[in-house]
């Protein structure tokens, strides 16, 4: 039995999708703990392509309980979108559970957010629109929906009443947008919740059950941790906290029943949306990165900009989750390359900076110092375990392990489940697992 968090090491994209479905096939329960449908996850199953933002990875298997954590913010309309695509695909959703204590994305709450990013100008975050911020807004100012509320509808048209009018005053005077119907969103709404109703659980109640049956289970993380609200690069942030211990406070558990947390990190680096990115490349490099790598964003369909590996953040990431191993992606885009430069440090203000730092300002002057490994120019697309890798793609993955002080315990070499190599299972292998001096695992 384990139960294992995974969390992404860098701005979000790492790949988490592919290695929460590949970690699913050992775990009976797979747990999405906070985030919205800012989030995506695309995963290639037989060359069959699934995007899924709510929906934790573990519902592409039949006998994997899935459960939706107090913790996320819901837009049950995009969520029953998703649920219809799925049983269109023959992929039964009767094992989706959702939090009854979840806060819910309402109109008001996209509304909001687009405008306020359209006004904020050049000083944009780079939201994505979806009404997250607004939604977690609300839930601070203790004046937000839950899931509850729409199973209960006297109590539905009490809050929306005077929430909508509320908010509808600052959509006009502040934004110059009509005003919403309080009786079309609830219809809306009550329709929604008979459809969801078979599925909303007291979350916690049940993951809790779960533990005590010894079952394995997974806790799949959404965005990464400099999208962190508290550790991130603030402002340049989400409104949840996708660090390791934001997963106990969204599913409702104690840290003492986490066995291991495993981050997903990119080979490379890549950031969605406005905000400092020390290891930038632009020109070809990018290009090249961007194309290789299809580095295109699940939900809104941004282009990612996309830079060499940052060991500072990397280490940063080790950090602040309690990582003790590593799941590495998309080596198999720097197949090409003659020579690749990884992040070791930051130069700021003219001194070495070794460690993220917490100032927005002193992090936008920070410049990377490299250090440059020769590439293999080989391809690794077909390769099923570390002896296949070429040798210096494996002395790159060496170099990272070693630059982060944690193993590697998975490599993805493309977007299907069977190009990855799995150095060890983090929920059935051993406690650690590592590269050791010629490359291969050993344990301890």
């Amino acid at each position: 039995m384990a139960n294992v968090i995974v969390i992404g090491a860098q701005w979000g994209d790492e790949g988490k999708g592919k290695i929460t479905d590949l970690l699913s096939r050992s775990a009976d329960v797979v747990v999405r703990p906070q985030g919205g449908v800012n989030a995506g996850h695309t995963i290639v199953v037989k060359g069959q392509t699934f995007k899924l933002h709510l929906i934790p990875s573990g519902i592409l298997y039949p006998e994997t309980e899935c459960i939706i954590g107090s913790g996320t913010v819901i837009d049950p309309q995009i969520l029953l979108e998703e649920m219809d695509q799925l049983a269109a695909l023959n992929v039964s959703v009767e094992r989706l559970y959702i939090s009854q204590t979840a806060h819910v994305t309402m109109p008001y709450h996209r509304l909001l957010d687009q405008a306020s990013e359209e006004k904020r100008g050049e000083h944009k975050i780079g939201t994505t629109g979806r009404g997250i911020g607004p939604t977690y807004a609300d839930k601070s100012e203790r004046t937000g929906i839950r899931v509850v509320d729409l199973m209960e509808p006297e109590t539905l048209e009490k809050k929306l009443a005077w929430t909508i009018n509320n908010k509808n005053v600052i959509l006009d005077k502040l934004y110059e947008l009509p005003p919403l119907d309080v009786e079309a969103v609830m219809a809306d709404y009550l329709a929604y919740a008979e459809r969801l109703r078979p599925h909303v659980v007291d979350s916690s109640l049940k993951i809790y059950e779960a533990i005590k049956a010894r079952k394995n289970i997974l806790f799949e993380g959404a965005q990464g941790t400099l999208l962190d609200l508290d550790h991130g690069t603030y402002p340049y942030v989400t409104s949840s906290n996708p660090i390791a211990g934001g997963a106990c406070v969204g599913a409702g558990i104690g840290p003492t029943m986490i066995d291991r947390v495993i981050g997903v990190a990119k080979a490379y680096t890549t950031r969605v949306g406005e905000g400092p990115f020390p290891t930038e490349l632009i020109g070809a490099l990018n290009q090249h990165l961007c194309d290789r790598g299809a580095e295109f964003g699940t939900t809104t369909g941004r282009r990612r900009r996309c830079g060499w590996f940052d060991g500072v953040i990397g280490r940063y990431a080790v950090r602040i989750n309690g990582l003790d191993c590593l799941a590495i992606t998309k080596l198999d885009v720097l197949d090409e390359l003659e020579e690749i430069k990884v992040c070791v440090a930051y130069e700021l203000d003219g001194a070495t900076c070794d460690h993220f730092p917490g100032n927005a300002a002193q992090f936008a002057r920070c410049r990377p110092l490299y250090e440059t490994l020769p590439g293999w120019q080989r391809s690794t697309a077909h390769c099923r375990t570390l002896e296949d890798l070429p040798q210096k793609a494996l002395d790159y993955l060496k170099f990272l392990a070693e630059l982060m002080e944690v193993p590697i315990a998975i490599v993805s070499l493309g977007a299907s489940r069977d190009q990855t190599i799995i150095v060890e299972d983090p929920i059935h292998g051993p406690k650690r697992a590592l590269l050791d001096a010629t490359g291969l695992p050993v344990e301890t």
